[in-house]
């Protein structure tokens, strides 16, 4: 074979996952080395059953070959994948003006629509190739994980006012989400980086890294899209798609339909967003989501933004 090389991917992953080309043709090749852990040795499988189950329904690479970890030789597993067309979004979205805003907008949501209708058997993470779901070991309740939280994370240094009010704000989600019982397929890394742009025509390319993805909540997508954002132009795109999809379930087809399907994305990232905070001090987005849930605590508000 002739013309072969291979060199870093710049689509926002941390060195693991590389263009490979050989005679013309590229192909994506992740080596799971650190970041495989999270699933243990059977995260190459499971990450290649997730792309092979939505593959057709969703913008995601064909899976061309996987080689599994072999510990005792000291030889990591990789998955080897289609190239797929397309610009970041999160490079994309300055450049675009409002009216591509909104056709971005729409299509992510006609796709996050798509996503929330894949239904699962119950909530939980992945373990194997065969999508096994096993549960999670703290529960998926707001007030028990905030518990949590409170004795083990960066939470612990909020004052007892703020942790009452993050308290009852977490009362208030958790009545939200129990007003839908579905399960489905989440991706659980929703966000611009992560997503493939046609720049020309607005189109959704690609639906990069499912590390993440689990079986929960339907609006737990939607929540992780618009946790910072609030840009009017995408904020409605993206509601707009949802609802003419899957604005038939959850009872969204009724008057108000956009504020409840808000209010659910708010409260599903509920759960992220005090998970991150309680990593204030590690990371810049650990930091951003601390000042957000404490907007959200101070001011009882599901919606509410940082200021300063």
């Amino acid at each position: 074979m002739h013309g072969f090389g291979m060199q870093p991917l710049d689509r926002g992953y941390s060195g693991e996952t590389f263009v490979a080309e050989a005679d013309g043709e590229r192909t994506v090749v992740r080596i799971y080395a650190q970041r495989g852990a999270r699933r243990g040795i059977a995260a190459v499988e499971t990450d290649a059953a997730v792309l092979r189950l939505v593959r057709g329904l969703l913008p995601v690479p064909e899976v061309l070959d996987m080689r599994r970890p072999d510990p005792g030789a000291d030889e990591p597993g990789l998955l080897v994948t289609s190239f797929l067309p397309g610009e970041r979004l999160d490079l994309l979205l300055p450049r675009l003006d409002q009216r591509g805003r909104t056709t971005v907008g729409q299509e992510l949501g006609r796709t996050l629509g798509r996503l929330a209708q894949m239904p699962m058997r119950s909530s939980g993470q992945f373990v194997d190739g065969g999508l096994t779901i096993e549960p999670w070991k703290e529960g998926v309740d707001l007030l028990d994980f905030v518990s949590h939280q409170r004795d083990s994370s960066a939470i612990a240094e909020w004052s007892d006012d703020d942790y009452r009010r993050l308290q009852a704000v977490a009362e208030r989600g958790q009545d939200v989400l129990d007003e839908t019982e579905r399960v489905c397929l989440v991706h659980s890394d929703f966000n611009p980086k992560n997503l493939l742009i046609d720049p020309e025509t607005g189109a959704l390319t690609g639906l990069l890294d499912w590390e993440f993805a689990h079986a929960g909540m339907p609006f737990a997508d939607l929540g992780n899209l618009l946790r910072f954002d609030r840009d009017p132009d995408l904020v409605g795109g993206v509601v707009e798609g949802y609802l003419e999809v899957a604005g038939h379930l959850d009872g969204l087809d009724e008057p108000g339909g956009a504020g409840r399907l808000l209010e659910r994305a708010r409260a599903a990232d509920l759960l992220a967003l005090v998970e991150l905070a309680g990593r204030r001090g590690q990371n810049p987005v650990a930091d951003r989501a601390d000042a957000r849930l404490r907007a959200i605590a101070t001011s009882g508000d599901l919606h509410a933004v940082a200021h300063g």
